[in-house]
């Protein structure tokens, strides 16, 4: 049986949808073989929710038909995992993607920067761009104040509607040639721009805002690549909170630009910007030259790191 290097492009109850390497490119026509892993226990993979994600690239052969047995993950050049609580161990919803799109509304479900925050953070070495989609609803100052913070630090950001075929087309320039994620909140609109982006309606099935809980009712229940005009997509279960991976908490203020320039000048390091004598980032946000909010929200995230398993926070809070 000849091995062949693969991409999973779905994944369900340890069945995995791999796509030739080469054949990715093609993803609408490319043969996709049904797999799973050999031995059932993935070799060098441990603590973790799930040992394969969509975008991992896997060694597989073939061994009977369109079925095939998947023997090692290749290694990752980045991922987006979050904090499973229920488990008590990281999950990665995605691997491999030359671009992660947040995207966000400005309402029903409100604008939540601290959500945005963390995904940041949840995107290990993936380059994430910002979407706001529903822009034709208003944001009040503040909330525009925070959504225009994020290019100022130099995040990719784009303001549409999924409705808007102008703001359509012009995203999907954006995205062609690449590999793209998209993660949000339920209700954001996430599986509707995903619809608008693959030219149809039908693709994926969206739904109605929960009332009682001012949040999206979830419509994608699973990770899935799907092929568009020039470019593959990867439309992501939404989330009505997301909780960051359980790591070492000074590598959370490496993912905050505006921290990088002043940390060095902390009296203590490594330094948590915390609750230390002579922290350099906190003088910064006493004189206003760091957001007030996003130094709060970071102090909300490693406090969610250093309170676990006890409890934890939310950008629900």
């Amino acid at each position: 049986m000849d091995e062949q290097i693969g991409i999973v492009t779905r994944g369900i109850n340890n069945i995995y949808a791999v796509v030739p390497l080469d054949d990715v490119s093609r993803l609408a026509s490319a043969r996709t073989f049904s797999c799973r892993i050999k031995g059932k226990v993935l070799q060098d993979v441990d603590d973790v929710y799930n040992p394969l994600a969509v975008g991992d690239q896997v060694l597989f052969n073939v061994h009977q038909g369109d079925e095939g047995m998947i023997l090692r993950r290749l290694e990752r050049r980045n991922s987006f995992e979050r904090w499973n609580a229920k488990r008590g161990t990281n999950q990665t919803l995605v691997a491999n993607m030359d671009l992660a799109i947040c995207v966000t509304s400005t309402d029903d479900p409100p604008f939540r920067p601290r959500f945005i925050d963390r995904a940041i953070v949840c995107a290990h070495d993936m380059p994430l761009m910002i979407v706001l989609n529903k822009c034709d609803l208003m944001l009040t100052e503040d909330q525009n104040e925070r959504f225009q913070l994020y290019a100022s630090l130099g995040y990719d950001t784009f303001a549409m509607s999924a409705f808007d075929t102008k703001g359509i087309e012009a995203l999907h320039a954006l995205l062609r040639g690449k590999t793209v994620a998209m993660i949000g909140q339920s209700g954001v609109g996430k599986s509707t721009l995903v619809n608008a982006l693959l030219g149809g309606p039908d693709v994926q099935k969206t739904g109605d805002i929960s009332n009682k809980f001012h949040r999206g009712r979830h419509t994608t229940n699973h990770a899935l690549m799907l092929p568009a005009d020039g470019f593959n997509i990867v439309d992501t279960p939404g989330m009505r909170e997301l909780l960051i991976p359980h790591e070492d908490p000074h590598l959370i203020a490496e993912t905050f630009p505006e921290f990088r320039k002043y940390a060095d000048r902390c009296s203590y390091q490594p330094c948590l910007h915390d609750h230390e004598p002579g922290c350099a980032v906190k003088e910064q946000v006493e004189a206003g030259l760091i957001h007030p909010d996003r130094y709060e929200s970071y102090l909300r995230m490693i406090a969610s790191v250093e309170d676990r398993p006890e409890s934890w926070e939310s950008d629900r809070r």
